[in-house]
C-alpha cells in the first residue's frame, strides 16, 4: 500500500512537471532557512519518498529517478525507499549535480526551488548542466506543493523571550556587535536567515520546528544597531514586542521581499551556506552590492558566554541523572524480555519530563536493538519496532531541549543475563580507546577539526574497522543539537566545518563509533568544551577539552586487557565525578546500581 502511495504522489508530480514544461526537478530536505531540521509543512522528500532521515535530496526525471544520501543513511534509505522508483544514490561517491550532469536530457529544463537551494549548489548543477546544454530552472510555487493535498502549513505558533538569564548577553549587545562588525567591513546590512542565528541574535525562542526551538523568521541587520524582523503577525505577543524594543522594527514575513529590494544600492552581506538562492537574486536584481561572508553572528553562537557553560553544566548533570535511571531500568527490566525500542523509548522520555526546565526532545530518539543499531541515524517507528532482546547489545542516542543547555548523549549497553562475546567486548573497547583519546586530547591554537579526526578513529584502523561518519558535530545553547561551524570529522566532500579551528568555547559531541551490518552498532557519546590548557613551558596557547557529560559507560562491553594504564586512569577518573555529581540526584535502587556501575576498574 505504501509502495502505491509513493508510485501516485511520483506519477502527479510528473504529469505536473509536465504540464509545466520542465524534465526535471530537485527534491531537497530544506526550507527557506537552509535548516537541517525543518517544519512538516517543508517535509517534500518524505512525501515524496517515504525517507525519514534528516539530509538527503532525490531528483525526479521523466524517466528515472534517484534518491541520494550519505553514508549515515546507507541501510535507512534501503529501508525506507522503494528502489523501482528510485536508484540510491551514496554522496560524496556521486552527487546531484553530478549525476544530472550525466542522466538529464540534452537541453533539458530542470525544476528547482530557489527558496530551498544555495546559490553554491545551482552554480554547481548549472556547471553540470551545460554541457548538455541543460540549465536549471527556478519555478514559481514548489511543484511538490501542488500535488501535496494536505501540505501541513506553516506553523503559527508564538515567538518566545529567551531571558538574558539563560542567554548571558543581551540583543540589544549582540546587535551593537553585529553593527561595529558591519562599520569594520564598510557594509550596511546583513542577511540574518538561518533560524538558530535569528534565535540567537534577538534572544528569542519558538516551537515552529520539532525538536529545535526556533521561530520562522528573517532578520535584516544594519550597520546603525537596528534590525527589522520579517515574522508572520500572528506569532508575535505583547511580551516579544516589549522584549525586541524600538530598534527592532517587527515586519509580515511576507514582506521580506520588498524589505531586500529596499537595500537597492546597499553593500549587504549574504553567507552562501545559510542563504537560499533566492535571496542573493532578489538582492541582485534590487541592485544591491552583495558581499558573501559567513553570517557575523555563527562564530559568536558558536562560543559560548561563561552563562551559556554554566547553563550547559546545569542541563548536563540534570540530563545525566534522568539517563542513569534510565539506563538502571534497562538492565532490571530488558533481560526478563516484554520491552521494545518504543517502549524504552518512551521510558526515557518519561524521565526527562521530570524536569520543568525541559521543553522538548532535542532529536527523536534513537532506540536501536540489535540490527537496527548498525543504522546510524536510525529512527523507530510502529513498523520498524524491535524487541529489546536478553543478551543482545541496545543503544540508545537521546537529547533534551532544557531552558539552559541542549543535550546529546549515546549509550551502548548489553542487555544480560548472560555475557556479551568476545567480538562485542573488542568493538566496544576499541570505541572506547576512541572516545577517551579524543578525550584527553591536547592541541595547538589554529587546530581544525579535521585534525582531531583520527584521534578517534586510530585503534578502529589498527583492526581495519571503521566508521561513516563524522567524529563530532557543534551543539548550540538551547538551540540546534548540530550546530556549526564547528565540526570534528574526516575532510572530505567539501563537508562544512572541518575546517573551522576550534575556540575556547565552542561545544562539540565525541563519538567514534563501529556498525556492523545485520547484526549490531556500537557508539559512545558525550559533549565536550573547547577550553584552554596551561602547559609549562608552553610555546604558544594550547587547548584541550572539559568533559560536560556525566554518566556511566557499560564496563560488561569491556575488554580491560586492551586499555592502556592512562585508559584505565580516565574511566576510573570519569566514573568517579559521575558518581559525585549524580549520586545527590538519586536514591534507593538507582543509587545502588549507580555507585556498582562507577566502582573503578
Amino acid at each position: 500500500m505504501l509502495m502505491n502511495t509513493h508510485k501516485a504522489r511520483l506519477d502527479a508530480l510528473r504529469k505536473e512537471l509536465k504540464s509545466r514544461g520542465l524534465d526535471g526537478f530537485v527534491v531537497p530536505i530544506s526550507d527557506e532557512h537552509m535548516s537541517e531540521y525543518v517544519g512538516a509543512y517543508a517535509q517534500r522528500l518524505a512525501w515524496l519518498t517515504g525517507f525519514g532521515g534528516s539530509a538527503g535530496t532525490a531528483v525526479v526525471l521523466a524517466d528515472k529517478a534517484a534518491i541520494f544520501v550519505d553514508g549515515r543513511y546507507t541501510l535507512q534509505v534501503r529501508e525506507q525507499v522503494d528502489g523501482s522508483l528510485f536508484d540510491y544514490q551514496s554522496v560524496p561517491a556521486t552527487s546531484v549535480a553530478r549525476w544530472l550532469g550525466e542522466h538529464a536530457p540534452e537541453g533539458a529544463r530542470i525544476g528547482y526551488d530557489a527558496w530551498i537551494h544555495s546559490k553554491p549548489w545551482t552554480d554547481a548543477v548549472n556547471k553540470e548542466l551545460a554541457a548538455r546544454q541543460a540549465a536549471l530552472v527556478a519555478v514559481e510555487g514548489n511543484p511538490i506543493d501542488a500535488v501535496w493535498a494536505d501540505r501541513p502549513a506553516p506553523s503559527l505558533a508564538a515567538a518566545l523571550v529567551h531571558p538574558t538569564q539563560y542567554a548571558g548577553v543581551s540583543s540589544e549587545a549582540k546587535r551593537q556587535a553585529v553593527a561595529e562588525w558591519l562599520g569594520e567591513k564598510k557594509l550596511d546590512a546583513a542577511v540574518i536567515s538561518a533560524l538558530d542565528s535569528v534565535a540567537w541574535l534577538l534572544n528569542i525562542r519558538g516551537a515552529d520546528v520539532e525538536r529545535t526551538p526556533v521561530a520562522l523568521s528573517f532578520v535584516l541587520a544594519h550597520a546603525d544597531g537596528t534590525a527589522e524582523l520579517f515574522i508572520a503577525p500572528e506569532k508575535i505577543t505583547p511580551e516579544l514586542r516589549a522584549h525586541l524594543g524600538n530598534a527592532v522594527t517587527i515586519r509580515d514575513r511576507d514582506e521580506f521581499v520588498p524589505g531586500l529590494s529596499a537595500l537597492a544600492g546597499k553593500k549587504v552581506a549574504v553567507d552562501a551556506e545559510r542563504s537560499v538562492a533566492a535571496i542573493f537574486a532578489t538582492l541582485a536584481e534590487a541592485g544591491a552590492e552583495l558581499v558573501e561572508t559567513t553570517d557575523p553572528t555563527v562564530l559568536p553562537r558558536a562560543t559560548k558566554n561563561p552563562v551559556e557553560q554554566a547553563g550547559h553544566r546545569a542541563a548536563q548533570a540534570r540530563d545525566g541523572a534522568a539517563v542513569a535511571r534510565f539506563l538502571h531500568w534497562l538492565s532490571v527490566e530488558c533481560p526478563k524480555g516484554g520491552e521494545s525500542e518504543l517502549s524504552a523509548a518512551a521510558r526515557l522520555l518519561a524521565l526527562r519530563e521530570e524536569s520543568d526546565l525541559l521543553r522538548d526532545l532535542s532529536f527523536d530518539t534513537i532506540s536501536a536493538a540489535g540490527p537496527n543499531a548498525a543504522s546510524p541515524h536510525y529512527r523507530v517507528n510502529e513498523e520498524s519496532n524491535l524487541p529489546i532482546l536478553p543478551n543482545s547489545i541496545y543503544l540508545v542516542d537521546s537529547g533534551g531541549q532544557y531552558l539552559d543547555g541542549t543535550t546529546d548523549i549515546t549509550r551502548t549497553v548489553w542487555i544480560g543475563p548472560g555475557e556479551p562475546g568476545a567480538e562485542h567486548k573488542d568493538r566496544f573497547t576499541r570505541v572506547l580507546k576512541g572516545h577517551i583519546a579524543l578525550a584527553l586530547a591536547v592541541f595547538p591554537k589554529g587546530t581544525l577539526g579535521n585534525q582531531l579526526d583520527s584521534f578517534a578513529r586510530a585503534s578502529l584502523w589498527q583492526a581495519g574497522l571503521d566508521y561513516n561518519h563524522g567524529t563530532g558535530h557543534g551543539v548550540g545553547s538551547f538551540l540546534s543539537v548540530h550546530e556549526g561551524p564547528q565540526r570534528i570529522a574526516k575532510a572530505q566532500g567539501g563537508q562544512a566545518g572541518t575546517g573551522q579551528e576550534l575556540l575556547p568555547g565552542m561545544i562539540l559531541s565525541n563519538e567514534p563509533g563501529y556498525y556492523k551490518a545485520g547484526e549490531y552498532g556500537i557508539r559512545i557519546e558525550n559533549l565536550i568544551l573547547v577550553e584552554p590548557r596551561a602547559i609549562a613551558g608552553a610555546e604558544g596557547e594550547f587547548f584541550g577539552f572539559e568533559n560536560l557529560t556525566w554518566v556511566p559507560i557499560d564496563r560488561m562491553l569491556v575488554d580491560c586487557a586492551l586499555l592502556t594504564r592512562d585508559e584505565v586512569a580516565w574511566w576510573n577518573q570519569y566514573h568517579a565525578r559521575v558518581e559525585a555529581l549524580l549520586a545527590p540526584q538519586l536514591s534507593g535502587a538507582d543509587l545502588a546500581w549507580l555507585k556498582q556501575a562507577c566502582a573503578p576498574l
